[in-house]
């Protein structure tokens, strides 16, 4: 049997610091042997570049897998992040593939009250189908309200926590963690429920507005759950690291996301490296 280490499947933007751009290099560096089964090929990401270019890569995710079979490659973990709708549906259609002991699903479909351009209703009801399987789900208060058919709602803890709980009860998940939660015009956080507790924690909020971050967050706070740290300890890292990037970041177009790379020598030595 082959160590795959841990499985990514997510698009690649040509250009922009988001979706695998980021994932790969901080799981590399960080030593997970991040293996890739890529969604589509996109020009830019969806945000604001207009029209991109967007090759579909589902039916070459059929053939990449069967190969994968025939070689008996095993994954430690795996992490879905943003799909697309052919590759949602290529998901839901071998859930047999989802049987690692870590998953992470980020369901990246939407923010700001607004589902992201190209999806809509029938992709929330599919991700809701998908998300079953998750050990670890990290929506934002969008995606949480969406998944829930609600109107996403004030930006607070307790309505964070609220919408968690019921997450993780109507889809059997063990654990959900909502992120990057608008408390304050200087005030972020992230809420936390899991079968035995609750935990919220909070940072400052630094100016500006950048593509990205949520991949980032959602790598980096794999990295750290993977070695051994808590959900919650998992979660102040990844918000530490983001924090860092940002600060790091020369003054450059927003769209192109944070400097990432600025903490990757900090986060490998909170990781023992």
């Amino acid at each position: 049997m082959i160590d795959g280490g841990v499985l990514i499947s997510q698009d690649l933007s040509c250009m922009g610091q988001v979706s695998l751009s980021v994932v790969l290099p901080i799981l590399g560096a960080c030593g997970l042997k991040p293996t890739v089964l890529p969604t589509a090929i996109l020009s830019t990401h969806t945000g604001s570049f207009g029209n991109n270019t967007y090759l579909d890569l589902s039916h070459e995710m059929a053939q990449i897998t069967k190969h994968w079979q025939e070689l008996d490659i095993d994954f430690e973990a795996l992490y879905l992040g943003y799909l697309g709708k052919n590759a949602l549906d290529f998901w839901l259609q071998n859930k047999e593939l989802v049987n690692q002991k870590i998953v992470l699903i980020d369901p990246a479909m939407a923010d700001h009250g607004k589902m992201y351009r190209g999806l809509d209703q029938q992709y929330v009801e599919e991700m809701r189908q998908l998300i079953k399987k998750a050990m670890i789900l990290t929506p934002n208060m969008t995606e949480a309200a969406f998944l829930l058919g609600k109107k996403p709602e004030e930006n607070s803890i307790q309505t964070a926590t609220s919408l968690a709980q019921e997450l993780m009860v109507k889809f059997n998940i063990p654990n959900v963690i909502i992120t990057g939660i608008d408390l304050t015009d200087d005030q972020i956080g992230e809420v936390g429920v899991t079968e035995e507790k609750e935990w919220s924690l909070t940072q400052g909020r630094l100016p500006g507005s950048f593509f990205g971050t949520g991949d980032i967050f959602a790598s980096v706070f794999l990295v750290a759950f993977m070695h051994h740290y808590s959900l919650k300890e998992s979660c102040s890292v990844a918000a530490d690291f983001v924090e860092r990037a940002i600060l790091n970041t020369p003054k450059q177009d927003s769209r192109l996301g944070p400097n990432y790379a600025a903490g990757l020598s900090w986060l490998l030595k909170k990781m023992g490296g």
